[in-house]
């Protein structure tokens, strides 16, 4: 029979034993009362355990050692860690590799974090924070080319995140300054500014209300949001 009769089957690929075993410490580190830092079984006593070798059992735990899950200890062996959720995030958050549609989906995300900070930000903002916030506003320079217009944008709200107090709020933003790029790029040709600017946020978070803030945050982030609707 003609191989042509098969075009369009691929042959079935079975999980492979790797596979199976990650899956398997997975549940084991999720069932049993680990803590972080917690000693793990060593290698022997866990491949035993599964019945299987001890080559598929360390690519199985390399994947959790890239996931930070676990690490190796002079003297203690294998210990559970404390994950590092952005860690993976932050190799690959990268415009170069990352195509437009992920870049536009990751700016989303940032609008909508933004809209969200107020209520950390009244809680935790200090007047120092907001001197520091405010001399950043006054240095602007909206007509001093690109560079300059992200460079006012990652200081300015680069400095809202810092003042939330959230550590994994400030790593994430740190994660998105290369989208700023990609956003001010998508703006500049229509030369379209938000009814409510840096200073005015300033502001706001002076004399105004958490609720303010969020309505004037919006407004700052509006012309984002229509071009949300003309792409849609």
């Amino acid at each position: 029979m003609s191989s042509n009769t098969y075009n369009g089957l691929e042959k079935i690929v079975p999980s492979t034993m790797a596979d199976m075993v990650e899956v398997k410490l997975r549940e084991y580190l999720k069932n049993k009362p680990f803590l972080p830092g917690d000693a793990l079984p060593t290698e022997a006593e866990l491949a035993e355990a599964l019945g299987v070798s001890r080559n598929v059992l360390r690519e199985a735990l390399s994947r959790l050692r890239m996931l930070g899950m676990i690490e190796s200890k002079k003297k203690r062996g294998m210990v559970l860690t404390k994950p590092d959720i952005l860690g993976s995030f932050e190799k690959v958050l990268d415009p170069l590799i990352i195509d437009k549609d992920t870049l536009q989906d990751i700016f989303e995300l940032r609008l909508v974090l933004e809209m969200g900070l107020a209520d950390l930000l009244f809680l935790r903002k200090t007047d120092k924070d907001v001197e520091e916030l405010e001399a950043i506003a006054k240095a602007e320079k909206y007509d001093s080319g690109k560079q300059f217009r992200i460079k006012s944008e990652i200081e300015f709200h680069g400095k809202l995140y810092e003042m939330t107090g959230n550590n994994t709020l400030k790593r994430f933003q740190s994660m998105l300054l290369p989208i700023f790029g990609y956003v001010v790029t998508s703006l500049e040709k229509k030369k379209i500014a938000g009814k409510v600017n840096h200073l005015d946020l300033v502001q706001i978070l002076k004399k105004g209300t958490k609720e303010d803030f969020k309505e004037g945050m919006y407004e700052h982030l509006k012309p984002h949001f229509d071009r949300l609707k003309e792409i849609e």
